[in-house]
């Protein structure tokens, strides 16, 4: 079946009307027809049964088809429609022998399969041969006259029908010329096509628009083999280059590219046993329409197996392939290519359409890896960036010059990064992936440039900081000539390093502003760390003034010395400090804060009438004498003498009625006044209730001893004077006399602090 040099032959369709899809598939690729795109022709002949047909064709084509045996009687052959491939014969020309048709064995009524042949003969070949007898001719009831009128029927089915060769092929020539036969058969065949009828569209349509018809004689083949078969060659010299224009093949309008013949003819089938009219013209769309779209699909899968494409797509996983553009391109142009050259002969609105959906599904199969060799390209050139940035401003060159010029380098970088895998069949923009990148480098460089400006905001506020730990112990006019001066410098140095950073104005102004309130606030910073050390520098200060004379050496000290007034100067001294101290003067304001603390703490101190002095409102001692004021009232409330009043007026009657209870409890009274006095029971209890108790529990019996030591004296003494000059027990309560006769009085004395604040005490003087 693969050398061209033999027949090859198979059963199309059988006897009861099935299609044979395998052996026809088999058939087509034994004899290469898809190869042959358009160049191929369809030749079928149909004759009465038992005419010859079979005999014809093999004589004419070089087939194969089983012929009659004339000793077994004349019967049915061919069964169905068989398809051969004419030997010899270019271009490729494929011939199908039909059944017979007024064969006895399907009777005279079963004319349906005779029908559906000869349309399935019309629809499908180039050239019809009619197979009939000489004598035949001109005959009213002759065979060949319900022949031809089964064929101008069917043909009135087909919508648009492509103009069909009609060639009538005269059997067992008789002594008539042809030229005699030949007039009568047209006039014969004109009569059928008028009286078949006919669409409303073609009732006037005459019978050369539907058929070129052609008109052959052939000797008989018993009688005349020889001549016979020399009219065959001849015959068959017409058939070489059938479909040439002005060949015997017609003008080919609904010819269907030979990679879709055999759909083609299946649906051509289908639609016929369904006994539907044929549409031509949609036949050939549908056939391509369906063969285009099952070689775009094996295209597709081809390319999905290409090991160029394989490889490439997993290169494109790992980083940037050189050249992927070009590569992947020509990938996709032979896949397109290939497509192009198998359906170039179908419908070109139909192949367009499914080229394009074809080119659709393979740049969206390649999408993938497009998209990561640019976000390859976008990383491999973030880096590169960052590289040569830092090393640009390492160099010392201009955080805005290095900026600008690393990114414009970087930019062209990527665009040709970009155009190198560029893929030619597809418009897909890199617009975004390029704004992407501008983002990362944008967001490069605000973050470098927030760091070197923190930097840079950091190296100032350091020299401002170590500036001032050395210049803050200067007078307060020096400071704030100073603060100007540093902070302007500072500032200026500031504004001039930004210049190179691109900022707006807003920023910049902000920027110069912190650095501005930084400056001010490391001073009050310092200042506030000086005035919490104001009590160490003043008493050095007072001690340095009162120890040292005016050229600060040791004083001498002679009694000659004014010491109030060299303590009133020292204290003045450090008062001053207190004032300077007390404020932060940065601005041009005055105040009198060293008038008011001379006027509250130096005069107060001098003054004679100590019933006169206020509590100071600076001292926080003041708050410890309001403390101690309120913790040595030792009287209840108002509401608790209430209550022992009303709750003790039973006891109060009681003691009024018995004068001996009241005697006891003024003994008593005179005995705990004794006590209170000797203890001062007051002043221990001036530091807090527990500590007096204490103190007070370690003193009690010593102070009892003491009193009855001294009542014991006081008895065995002799009595010299009279009673008036012995002092009674009550009047000496306040009065102790120890074991050496010296007299001890409890007394309070006030003492002054060097601030002049006054505190009251209770000693005794022994």
């Amino acid at each position: 079946m693969d050398n061209d040099d033999r027949c090859c032959s198979t059963q199309l369709i059988d006897g009861d009307g099935m299609f044979n899809v395998a052996g026809l598939e088999s058939f087509l690729k034994g004899v290469r027809l898809a190869e042959c795109g358009l160049s191929y022709a369809i030749v079928s002949i149909m004759g009465p049964q038992s005419s010859g047909k079979s005999t014809l064709l093999n004589n004419l084509f070089g087939t194969n088809f089983r012929e009659m045996d004339a000793f077994r009687g004349r019967s049915q052959t061919t069964k169905g429609i068989w398809l051969a491939k004419c030997v010899g014969i270019e271009p490729c020309t494929l011939v199908m022998d039909l059944e017979g048709t007024d064969g006895r064995e399907r009777g005279e009524d079963d004319t349906a399969f005779e029908k559906q042949s000869a349309l399935f003969a019309l629809a499908v070949s180039d050239i019809v041969l009619i197979n009939m007898w000489c004598h035949d001719i001109g005959r009213e009831q002759a065979a060949n006259k319900p022949l031809l009128k089964t064929v101008f029927q069917v043909m009135m089915r087909l919508f648009s029908p492509r103009k069909t060769t009609l060639m009538f092929v005269i059997r067992d020539k008789t002594r008539t010329p042809l030229e005699n036969l030949e007039p009568v058969l047209r006039e014969d065949i004109q009569k059928i096509w008028d009286s078949v009828p006919k669409p409303q569209a073609h009732k006037d349509t005459p019978l050369s628009e539907f058929f070129n018809v052609e008109v052959v004689a052939l000797s008989s083949y018993e009688e005349k083999e020889e001549l016979f078969k020399e009219q065959v060659a001849n015959l068959r010299q017409r058939f070489y280059q059938s479909i040439a224009p002005g060949g015997l093949a017609g003008d080919r309008r609904g010819v269907v590219p030979a990679s879709g013949f055999s759909f083609s003819a299946q649906q051509i089938w289908q639609v016929i046993k369904e006994n539907r009219d044929l549409d031509l013209p949609a036949h050939k769309v549908m056939v391509a329409t369906v063969r285009c779209e099952e070689i775009a699909n094996e295209k597709y899968s081809n390319f999905t197996q290409n090991q160029d494409w394989l490889q490439l797509e997993e290169a494109s996983q790992s980083g940037p392939v050189a050249g992927f553009g070009k590569k992947l391109s020509a990938i996709i142009g032979d896949c397109l290519s290939e497509y192009d050259s198998e359906v170039i002969y179908f419908d070109e609105g139909v192949r367009t359409s499914k080229r394009r959906h074809l080119e659709d599904k393979l740049l969206q199969l390649v999408q993938p890896a497009f998209h990561s060799i640019l976000g390859h390209i976008r990383s491999g050139t973030v880096e590169k960036f960052k590289e040569a940035f830092d090393k640009a401003l390492s160099s010392g060159e201009g955080f805005s010059a290095a900026s600008h010029r690393c990114k414009q380098t970087f930019m062209n970088l990527f665009d040709e990064g970009c155009a190198d895998a560029v893929i030619e069949q597809a418009s897909w923009d890199t617009s975004k992936m390029r704004s992407k990148l501008v983002r990362d480098l944008d967001e490069y460089v605000a973050t470098v440039r927030a760091a070197k400006l923190a930097e840079l905001t950091s190296s100032y506020e350091g020299l401002l900081r170590h500036f001032w730990m050395v210049q803050m112990m200067r007078p307060g006019h020096q400071l704030k000539k100073l603060l100007r001066r540093e902070t302007q410098s500072a500032v200026s140095g500031l504004a001039n390093d930004l210049s190179g950073f691109d900022l707006d104005e807003v920023t910049r102004d902000k920027m110069v502003a912190r650095l501005e309130d930084y400056a001010r606030g490391v001073v009050e910073g310092k200042a506030k760390e000086e005035a919490g050390k104001i009590l160490i520098r003043m008493k050095d200060r007072f001690t340095m003034l009162f120890s040292h004379d005016s050229d600060s050496m040791p004083r001498v000290w002679t009694g000659k010395e004014d010491i109030k007034a060299i303590t009133k100067l020292a204290r003045s001294a450090s008062l001053k400090l207190l004032s300077v101290l007390a404020a932060i003067r940065l601005d041009d304001e005055s105040d009198d804060i060293d008038k008011t603390l001379v006027l509250a703490l130096v005069d107060k101190s001098n003054s004679t009438d100590r019933s006169l002095t206020v509590s100071d409102p600076l001292a926080s001692s003041s708050w410890e004498k309001e403390a101690s004021r309120r913790s040595n009232n030792w009287l209840p409330p108002p509401w608790a003498i209430a209550a022992m009043l009303i709750l003790g007026f039973n006891e109060f009657m009681t003691l009024l009625r018995n004068p001996l209870y009241l005697l006891v409890l003024f003994v008593a009274f005179l005995v705990s006044k004794a006590l209170w006095v000797q203890m001062d029971v007051s002043n221990e209890f001036r530091h807090g209730v527990l500590p007096g108790f204490l103190s007070l529990s370690t003193r009690v019996l010593p102070t009892v001893m003491n009193m009855l030591k001294n009542l014991a004296e006081q008895g065995n003494r002799p009595a010299t004077a009279g009673a008036h000059t012995n002092p009674p027990l009550a009047a000496n309560s306040f009065r102790g006399v120890n074991s050496d006769g010296v007299s001890s009085t409890g007394s309070s004395h006030v003492t002054t602090n060097e601030n002049g604040t006054e505190y009251s005490s209770a000693s005794k003087e022994d």
